[in-house]
């Protein structure tokens, strides 16, 4: 039962791989890579269970947590161009700020 399982996982694997090398758009492909690494947890978790390692699927939850990141990543990318934080941060403190934003609203 299992086995069919994994074998019917494996071959959406495939089918996925091939709409992520077809998928018109970005969003497609990044749709296909999140789907694959779902495939791929799911496998580990199946994999792991016909050999009978439950440790498996500890590494099926953090394949699904770097499949998460990574995708979150991506998308943020391809959207504002980089990364990490680029906009320009406001100097002085908190408290400061807010004074100022005060005083510049009463004149």
């Amino acid at each position: 039962m299992f086995a069919a399982a994994a074998i019917a996982l494996f071959i959406g694997m495939v089918i996925v791989l091939f709409r992520l090398y077809a998928g018109p758009t970005l969003y497609d492909r990044v749709l296909a890579g999140n789907a694959f690494g779902t495939y791929t947890v799911l496998f580990i978790g199946v994999l792991g269970f016909l050999t009978g390692r439950p440790d498996f699927l500890d590494i099926a939850l953090l394949y699904a947590l770097i499949n998460f990141v990574g995708t979150i990543v991506v998308l943020k990318y391809f959207r504002y161009r980089a990364i990490g934080d680029t906009s320009p941060t406001p100097r002085g403190t908190p408290a400061e700020r807010g004074r100022l934003k005060d005083q510049g609203a009463k004149s």
